[in-house]
């Protein structure tokens, strides 16, 4: 099951969510040396201001327009935060395009769907008066009845939102429900949908790419699946994935490693050795059966990403 002719769009969320795991801090050196190693891999845009954080990350975002880098910086935007029209004006000067957020939850506020649905369609006519590339976000997406997510993002699609990023907020989806709703969703709208995934499960790369299947144009992932709770979905193991599946997003894969290294030590979180894509075991071989044809028990070729076969005999 391939689809060669697809671009998926990556949006790296390592410099955003990645700073919701606990005891990680990036300096804003650490987070310039992350930027351009993600410029350098090929990934097209990087999320880099976050609500809670946006006064203090858009001194970030004038740091790195210094750099003048291809990466596209993006951010996130609360339509119920009361401050949410000044950070908007200060975004639009920043950041190349950002995202309105609306929790679907009725247990965040606000609280009922039809104030939701006013004051994100406001935000986002205030919004789009101020920069064109203005996109909709719905964390909690997977947490209530479809329809909900059909009708809001129908209505933001109308306004003028260039695109609806599904947020699975919890982790607790799986990839067949993910693959309906996308599918669903997709049917209904005129532009394009992302899909935002946390691992709470495991299973978050395999609903990116079941996201993907379904028809979504675009990713949210992070280096080492960095991120809140159990983390997010890793960009170095949907990234393999995709290009193994004929998918195309112009990430140079040979960069990873590199990249993935280089998070684990400015970040601290040391990542498993039994990781997938870029664990310290992937390629090594222990087995005796195993060593005779060890690329029979691989599932893709070491030198795919620069990486080397290890051969360990008793």
């Amino acid at each position: 099951m391939s689809n060669p002719r697809k671009k998926i769009i990556v949006r790296d969320s390592t410099l955003r969510e990645g700073l919701d795991t606990p005891s990680v801090n990036f300096s804003l050196e650490q987070k310039l040396m992350i930027a351009r190693l993600l410029d350098k891999a090929g990934i097209p845009e990087i999320e880099i201001a976050a609500p809670g954080n946006f006064l203090d990350d858009l001194e970030f975002a004038q740091a790195l327009a210094k750099e003048r880098l291809n990466v596209k910086p993006s951010g996130l935007i609360y339509a119920y935060n009361p401050s949410c029209r000044e950070e908007i004006r200060m975004a639009s000067g920043l950041l190349r395009r950002f995202d309105i957020l609306m929790p679907l939850s009725p247990r965040r506020k606000p609280y009922d769907y039809g104030t939701k649905t006013k004051l994100l369609l406001e935000t986002l006519e205030y919004a789009l008066s101020r920069n064109t590339h203005i996109g909709v976000g719905f964390p909690h997406a997977t947490q209530v009845e479809s329809d909900i997510l059909l009708e809001i993002g129908k209505k933001a699609a109308n306004k003028g939102a260039e695109r609806i990023t599904v947020y699975d907020t919890n982790g607790s989806s799986d990839p067949f429900y993910i693959h309906d709703l996308i599918r669903n969703l997709i049917k209904d709208l005129d532009v394009p949908v992302f899909f935002h995934g946390h691992n709470d499960l495991g299973l978050a790369a395999a609903n990116s790419l079941a996201a993907v299947y379904a028809g979504a144009e675009g990713l949210d992932l992070t280096v080492n699946g960095l991120g809140d709770r159990a983390g997010n979905s890793s960009l170095e193991q949907v990234a393999v994935a995709l290009y193994l599946k004929g998918f195309e997003t112009g990430i140079s894969l040979k960069d990873l490693m590199l990249l993935s290294k280089t998070v684990e030590i400015e970040s601290g979180i040391t990542m498993s050795k039994l990781a997938p894509v870029a664990g310290e075991f992937v390629f090594s071989h222990k087995s005796p059966s195993h060593i005779e044809y060890p690329e029979l028990f691989e599932a893709f070729d070491p030198g795919l990403i620069g990486n080397d076969r290890s051969l360990i005999k008793k």
